[in-house]
């Protein structure tokens, strides 16, 4: 029992002496922390509805002749007038854009050979209507001016900043109610939330009429008559908590 006990007292006199000369013994503890965090996603919706407050005419000309130049002119002597009778009602040049200009052949196939004939030309005015109500002398004003080709309207929201707010914050607060339902029915606690995300939108509402009923207006006919009606805007959102 001596011999171990001095053993222990010779070891810890030597630990003690190597400290000194070659410093302390270096350990390492390695520590691991793992986490798991559970979430919960829920989706909510929000509509509002609008009233449009411009209109977006389309309108053409559709001109033939034996030569290109001919044509040519025809067409711009059309457009030019055109857009002079829809300037009369106080539609902007900045509101007047051609979207479509083209000249092409006519051939005759009759032949073993084809052979031209003549050329066609087609040009379209795409026109913003800001006074609402003058969509329809705009589109008069168009025809009576030469226009043979009447390709709809569409009504919009020019602004729609204030009604995507609106139908924001309803898609949110769908989305928490269903959180908070879900929460209370499941027996489980909603943290924070770690993500959002957003889409939706609205598209102008296009109203499609018969082009022949426009085009006697040149002789005389009774005015066009389209309304704007409403369009909905909707935005759709995505939430995700943590489940705590």
């Amino acid at each position: 029992m001596k011999d171990l006990s001095g053993a222990i007292v010779l070891f810890f006199i030597l630990l003690f002496a190597y400290t000194k000369i070659a410093g302390p013994i270096p350990f390492s503890v390695n520590s691991v922390t793992t986490t798991k965090t559970d979430t919960f996603s829920v989706s909510g919706e929000g509509k509002i509805t609008m009233v449009p407050d411009i209109a977006v005419v389309s309108v053409g000309v559709t001109a033939q002749g034996a030569s290109v130049s001919k044509v040519q002119q025809e067409l711009n002597t059309k457009i030019n007038a055109m857009s002079d009778a829809i300037k009369k009602l106080g539609v902007g040049a900045g509101d007047i854009k051609t979207s479509y200009y083209n000249i092409s052949p006519t051939y005759d196939y009759s032949s073993s050979s084809q052979r031209i004939t003549g050329y066609q030309a087609n040009s379209n005015l795409t026109i913003k209507v800001r006074k609402i109500d003058n969509a329809n002398a705009v589109i008069d004003a168009a025809t009576a001016a030469g226009a043979n080709e009447v390709g709809g309207v569409s009504f919009d929201v020019d602004d729609k900043t204030k009604a995507e707010n609106q139908a924001r914050e309803l898609a949110v607060a769908d989305a928490k109610s269903k959180a908070e339902a879900a929460a209370k029915a499941a027996g489980f606690k909603l943290g924070r939330v770690i993500n959002y995300s957003e889409g939706g939108g609205a598209n102008p509402r296009p109203v499609m009429f018969d082009a022949a009923k426009v085009m006697p207006m040149a002789g005389g006919g009774e005015p066009t008559q389209v309304e704007p009606g409403t369009s909905e805007l909707t935005v759709n959102v995505s939430l995700s908590y943590e489940i705590q």
